[in-house]
């Protein structure tokens, strides 16, 4: 075994030698790991057994040697924590399952069927299974999450063990977490990469040269070991070694062969993502089934994690008629919600001054995660902390969040719960130009299964649904402008996840405009301007965009005939959208609706000129309204 430190190799003595009847036992787990991986994907008729071949070994000796498990209570407090970022090893992480006594052998064998609860990757389905896994890159950056809530959050001494494959060490967001880890110096990481070789299609970028992962990760300040990943001593020694090593992570580079014990398949191309050519044949190969039971160690019974104090808070009041920004009313109320719920947490990718973040982080400072410019790294953070019961608040530009979106996707197939705060978003912010405006974020954020998507027009209302955020669950995205805009609502008012506010309306209503955000303030201006010209319009505020309040927008659909809506976004997948949904289903006869959003690409001006330009700004909102309550095709 070679362990480099800070990139400097020698040589480190086999000091902890197994006995043999130990090492016996523990190859003989690895075999059952194997035959179990090869029966389950045999049943299936899918799956990746040769990856799971490969690590068996691995997590053999971890499960029987170092895991500190309570099987029986997945959610105690002392628990390590293993992920499987390579989750396409779903064979193993089920064999290992059935051989720790958390899962049955006749549930193993009803892998990937329909209505079973192994699915082709892990979810949490299985209470055993923290996150999601199967889209690569991304259990790493989860367990960096989890690592730094052990250490700074509940002040425990569990530790994280990520499962990593070769391949996934191509993915950008490893290399995020590998930074981060490093630079938090959390020596309760332990990474494990089954270097065999080969990826989906051949080949992986290095191959079997250990040495050229490790030189990688001790740039990044790492611990690194590179071993035989089928030697159990070795790899008993490396585990050993990582638990026993202070102040770096630990990445332990074990190269191992594709598909190992099995002649037809063994280190063989073309063979990923396929059940065994004959299982039978192959499980004979490999010594036949076994029925071992592995007795995971549990932690002390009686750690708890801390727990910080609440402090009675009220949220911060914005007077009618004031100007305040939104992004200015989350960070000031994020702090109250911080005094009243001692489970908020908050994260930011180096704009803390810019999403107003900063306020937390000075209030309470044991409770911020400065992220820097890792999205991906901040999103999966934030995934780690919500699995230990924390409530994350994680904030970027709008605009930037799209570099994480398929962390966030998989969150929601975590069936995690973390609430994301967009800031400058859309047009409006004016001379920055259209790389920092998200102008796609509300369709992006829609389409997440089970979100909800937020976007206040007043402070007071951003008030109010920033707490409100700390007690929704799935994925849940707050929108927040950059400028200035007028408070029209009171502090004590209350706004639901899933309501609207009619801020104008009368019975002569003859057509109805809706807005969510700054575009609330035009189509009010819009109503007066309509008004002078003797045009009854009435005016929706629906700051919930999902899930939208169907039943207002219906009844007014019925009541005026036509909507105009309008939105600071592209015209895909927006309030527009949301909207048509909404009033298009069961009406008889459908309303007139036409949808007001941004089509060109924009430029650097004003934020005036830029609402304008755009066609959503108020004189542009009346225009449209007329049209329809005269017949006419809205320019």
């Amino acid at each position: 075994m070679k362990i480099y430190a800070g990139g400097s190799p020698h040589r480190m003595r086999n000091s902890l030698l197994l006995d043999e009847d130990i090492a016996y036992k523990l190859r003989e787990i690895g075999q059952q790991l194997r035959v179990d991986a090869v029966r389950c994907s045999a049943a299936a008729n899918s799956g990746h057994p040769t990856s799971s071949m490969s690590a068996a070994d691995l997590i053999a000796v971890l499960v029987a040697r170092h895991l500190r498990y309570d099987v029986s209570n997945p959610h105690a407090p002392g628990n390590d924590h293993l992920i499987f970022s390579k989750g396409h090893a779903s064979p193993l992480y089920y064999a290992m399952l059935k051989a720790i006594g958390a899962i049955t052998d006749t549930e193993l064998l009803t892998y990937r069927q329909a209505g079973s609860r192994l699915e082709g990757h892990p979810t949490p389905r299985l209470p055993w299974a923290d996150v999601a896994t199967g889209s690569l890159g991304q259990g790493m950056p989860i367990g960096v999450g989890l690592a730094i809530t052990a250490r700074d959050l509940d002040q425990l001494p569990y530790r994280i063990w990520v499962l990593c494959g070769d391949s996934e060490l191509a993915e950008g967001s490893i290399w995020e977490a590998a930074e981060h880890a490093g630079q938090q110096h959390l020596d309760n990481l332990t990474v494990v990469v089954d270097v065999n070789r080969l990826g989906q299609r051949g080949p992986t970028r290095h191959g079997w040269d250990t040495a050229a992962y490790a030189r990688r990760f001790a740039a990044f300040g790492w611990h690194t070991l590179e071993i035989d990943g089928h030697d159990v001593e070795e790899i008993d020694e490396a585990y050993a070694a990582a638990t026993q090593h202070a102040v770096q992570p630990t990445v332990i580079l074990a190269r191992t062969r594709k598909g190992r014990g099995v002649a037809a398949v063994e280190d063989q191309e073309g063979k990923h993502g396929k059940p065994l050519p004959d299982a039978t044949e192959a499980i004979n190969e490999l010594g036949g089934e076994r029925d071992i039971h592995v007795s995971v160690t549990s932690p002390p019974p009686d750690l708890r994690p801390r727990r910080f104090r609440a402090d009675g808070a009220r949220l911060p009041a914005y007077e009618p008629g004031s100007m305040a920004a939104t992004r200015t009313a989350f960070g000031q109320a994020l702090v109250a919600v911080g005094d009243m719920r001692p489970e908020v947490v908050v994260l930011d990718g180096e704009v803390s001054d810019s999403t107003r973040t900063g306020f937390f982080a000075d209030a309470h400072p044991e409770r911020f995660f400065e992220c820097y410019i890792a999205e991906q790294q901040m999103i999966a953070a934030a995934v780690g902390m919500q699995v230990r019961g924390w409530i994350p608040y994680a904030a970027t530009f709008a605009a930037f969040l799209s570099r994480a979106y398929d962390f966030i996707r998989m969150a929601a197939i975590s069936r995690a719960s973390i609430r994301l705060v967009g800031s400058h978003a859309g047009v409006a912010i004016g001379q920055d130009g259209p790389s920092q405006m998200a102008l796609e974020d509300l369709a992006a954020m829609r389409a997440v299964h089970g979100s909800t998507v937020l976007y206040p027009c007043d402070a007071n209302q951003a008030a109010r649904l920033t707490a409100a955020m700390a007690d929704v669950s799935g994925i849940s995205y707050l929108r927040t402008s950059r400028g200035d805009t007028p408070v029209i609502y009171r502090p004590d008012e209350e706004f639901a996840v899933g309501g609207s506010r009619v801020a104008r309306s009368s019975p002569d209503d003859q057509v109805t405009l809706v807005a969510a955000g700054v575009t609330v303030h035009e189509a009010l201006a819009a109503a007066d301007l309509l008004a002078d010209d003797g045009i009854s319009a009435r005016v929706i505020d629906a700051y919930s965009v999902k899930p939208i309040d169907a039943a207002t927008l219906r009844q007014a659909a019925a009541e005026t005939g036509r909507i105009v809506t309008v939105e600071d976004h592209w015209r895909d997948g927006g309030l527009g959208d949301a909207v048509l949904d909404a009033v298009t289903a069961n009406a008889a006869p459908p309303p007139l609706v036409h949808k007001l959003a941004v089509r060109d690409m924009p430029g650097s001006a004003t934020p005036a000129e830029q609402l304008q330009a755009a066609g959503i700004d108020m004189v542009s909102v009346a225009a449209a309204a007329a049209d329809l309550v005269a017949g006419r095709a809205p320019r």
